[in-house]
């Protein structure tokens, strides 16, 4: 089970959310799925970015949920976690 929600989770990623922050210089990379709990890892431009709160919750967060459910939390290593 565990390994289909992070085959979904690197497709929802793939599709919606890498090109919209590579277009803005950054990189994401899916890190782990844990239950509900979705890690991923934010590089490039995404390092020390003001707009980063809002990528993670506005973009990723709410790519993943609308896919995935509701209960899904981003996490991000070295970084917030987005609830």
């Amino acid at each position: 089970m565990a390994n289909d929600t992070h085959a979904e989770a690197e497709a929802i990623i793939d599709e919606y959310v890498r090109p919209l922050v590579e277009a803005d210089g950054g990189r994401i990379r899916l890190v782990e799925v844990a239950g509900s709990k979705i890690t991923v890892e934010l590089s490039g431009l995404c390092l020390g970015c003001p707009g980063r709160p809002y990528t993670l919750e506005h973009v990723v967060q709410r790519a993943l949920r609308s896919k995935l459910g509701d209960s899904v939390i981003v996490d991000v290593r070295g970084g917030e976690a987005v609830d």
